[in-house]
């Protein structure tokens, strides 16, 4: 039997359409590996934030030692005194950071100035938040 052409074109209409109809949707492997990639993306994401998060206390702590090191040589020019040679180790708390100053006393090759190094440090942990270095002129024999 012989279809008129009228029917055929309906027929290939039919099949077009339905054809359509399945190729619209994604297939659920689709869908999955699409929300697998989406959870390594956030999960990398996560990762940097909390990494971030870190390094901003970590930050916040020597932001806090710099401070207390610049303090205690500001006394020290502030106190006009000529600093003995050596060593000593004092608190030098910020809020509620506990931290240890370490302030050291050399010579230099000119007598009329002596080094001073500040170091902070933080009691139960290794290495320097913050260290500062100055030299401090004899004020005590000078005239003004």
């Amino acid at each position: 039997m012989r279809r008129s052409m009228r029917e055929q074109t309906r027929a290939l209409t039919r099949d077009r359409s339905v054809r359509v109809t399945l190729a619209r949707g994604f297939t659920m492997i689709e869908v999955l590996v699409a929300l697998a990639i989406i959870a390594i993306a956030l999960a990398a994401s996560l990762r940097a934030v909390g990494s971030l998060a870190a390094s901003e206390a970590d930050l916040h702590d020597r932001l806090l030692a710099g401070w207390s090191a610049d303090n205690v040589l500001a006394q020290l020019r502030l106190a006009h005194a000529w600093p003995d040679v050596g060593e000593r180790s004092f608190d030098c708390s910020q809020g509620n950071l506990r931290l240890t100053c370490t302030q050291r006393v050399g010579n230099t090759p000119n007598p009329v100035f002596r080094s001073v190094e500040v170091s902070v440090t933080t009691p139960g942990r290794s290495g320097n938040l913050a260290q500062l270095v100055t030299v401090l002129a004899n004020e005590t024999n000078r005239s003004l």
